[in-house]
């Protein structure tokens, strides 16, 4: 499978980062649009404002706890996140994740990260490189059968391709 780059800037973020931060109650019913628009506003009353097309979000452990919504990794996607890098993942959030094509890494060295820092990520070697600090990291890598689906846009996608 060719080199798959993800490339943004960092917003980072500490522990703990639940559902209800990520994806507030309130808009899990609306649109896309609606619910991307508030994604972290819980922690981060702007994101929905300056996060741009690619960028990533990079957190401390336990990243996606609470419920398990599935509005929580769709909010990030639809905001335009490219990926998430965090120490370790809720494991129902991490799922959901792959499930809608939400690249999901877990990293040792984001307290090596600052937010604003610009990031080039290639999930299929684990490798993230900190383009602003010129420093190199080691990330978990996904395998080929689950960047099939990340490239396709998630499992309901893929499985429309396969299926026809």
């Amino acid at each position: 499978m060719a080199d798959y780059l993800i490339r943004g800037r960092v917003h980072k973020y500490g522990n703990n980062i639940n559902t209800d931060i990520i994806s507030p109650a309130q808009y899990m019913e609306m649109s896309n649009e609606v619910m991307a628009a508030h994604a972290m506003e819980g922690i981060d009353p702007d994101f929905g404002k300056k996060v741009k097309p690619g960028d990533i979000v990079v957190a401390g452990a336990n990243f996606g706890s609470g419920s398990s919504r599935e509005t929580a990794p769709m909010a990030l996607k639809y905001a335009g996140v490219g990926a998430v890098v965090a120490d370790f993942f809720a494991r129902i959030f991490y799922r959901n994740a792959i499930n809608i094509g939400l690249p999901v890494l877990e990293s040792k060295a984001v307290e090596k990260i600052n937010d604003g820092d610009e990031l080039e990520i290639n999930p299929l070697t684990g490798e993230i490189k900190n383009l602003t600090q010129n420093t190199t990291y080691q990330c978990s890598v996904l395998p080929d059968h689950i960047m099939e689906l990340i490239k396709a846009g998630g499992l309901v996608k893929l499985l429309e391709k396969k299926i026809g």
